[in-house]
C-alpha cells in the first residue's frame, strides 16, 4: 500500500517512518508537516493510507480525515488517548498511541490492508437478501451468507460499507450502518457508536468509554452511553 504521514513533529515523523520501513506491504511515498502540505500531495498521486497526527497547527487530524476520499484509510498517530472515540467517528482503521510500539504498529497495518481488500472488490449489488427470527441472508462478493445473529460480535461501519465481524469471518457489504441496524433484534443489538453496533451477548467487559469484546476494543459515543449503560449494563446489574 502507497502511504503518506502527516505530523507537525520531526521526530514522529522519523518514528513513524522507521516503523513503516520495518513493516511488509507498506510503501513510503510522503512525509508531511501539516495537512495543508499534503493536501496537494494527495489529490495529484494515489495514497491508500496515511498515518495521520491528531493536534496540529492549523487543521488538525480529526477535521483533515473529514475531507478525505473513502478510497483512502487513515490511521490516527498520536499522543493523546481521549480522541479515540473522535477518530471512529471520521471512520478511521486504528489508533495509535504515542511511542507506538512496532507489534502494534504491524497490527494496524494488517487490518488496514484486509479493509483495503475488501473494499476494492466488487461489492455494487450486496445487500441484505432475507431476514427471519434468528438470521439473515447477505450478499457479498458474488455470494449470499446466512448469518445468524448470535454468531455476530459486532458490526463496524466504514466508509459506505459495513463489515460484520463474525466468530469465524468479516462479511462486507454495501450499506449504511443504519440500515442494517434496523434489521436486528434490539434485545441482542445496540449502536454504542456512529460507527459501530455490538452484539451484548459477546460482552466480555465494558468501562465509561469502551466495550471490550474478545480481543476487540469498541469506543463508546458519548451521545450513545447513557442509553447503553441503562439498558444493557446497569439494569443487567440489577437483575443480578
Amino acid at each position: 500500500m502507497n502511504c503518506i504521514i502527516i505530523d507537525d513533529e520531526p521526530l514522529a515523523r522519523e518514528a513513524i517512518a522507521m516503523l513503516i520501513d520495518q513493516t511488509d506491504g507498506l510503501t513510503l511515498t510522503g512525509s508531511f508537516n501539516s495537512p495543508e502540505t499534503a493536501a496537494g500531495f494527495i489529490e495529484n498521486n494515489v495514497v491508500e493510507l496515511i498515518f495521520l497526527d491528531i493536534q496540529m497547527p492549523g487543521i488538525n487530524g480529526i477535521e483533515f480525515a473529514r475531507t478525505i476520499q473513502k478510497e483512502t484509510l487513515v490511521i490516527f498517530t498520536t499522543a493523546y488517548a481521549e480522541f479515540a472515540t473522535d477518530s471512529y467517528e471520521v471512520d478511521a482503521i486504528d489508533y495509535l498511541i504515542k511511542p507506538v510500539k512496532l507489534a502494534r504498529f504491524q497490527k494496524a497495518v494488517e487490518k488496514a490492508h484486509t479493509y483495503s481488500r475488501l473494499l476494492k472488490a466488487d461489492y455494487a449489488n450486496n445487500n441484505i437478501e432475507q431476514v427471519a427470527d434468528d438470521f439473515f441472508f447477505v450478499k457479498a462478493d458474488r455470494r449470499i451468507f446466512k448469518i445468524y445473529f448470535n454468531n455476530i460480535l459486532f458490526i463496524q461501519g466504514l466508509k459506505d460499507y459495513v463489515v460484520m465481524h463474525t466468530e469465524h469471518q468479516k462479511v462486507i457489504t454495501a450499506m449504511n450502518i443504519k440500515t442494517i441496524y434496523d434489521q436486528l433484534p434490539k434485545e441482542m443489538f445496540v449502536r454504542v457508536s456512529k460507527s459501530y453496533v455490538i452484539n451484548v451477548k459477546h460482552i466480555g467487559s465494558v468501562d465509561n468509554n469502551t466495550v471490550y469484546i474478545g480481543t476487540n476494543e469498541i469506543p463508546i459515543g458519548s451521545i450513545y452511553r447513557e442509553f447503553f449503560f441503562n439498558k444493557f449494563v446497569i439494569k443487567k446489574i440489577v437483575r443480578r
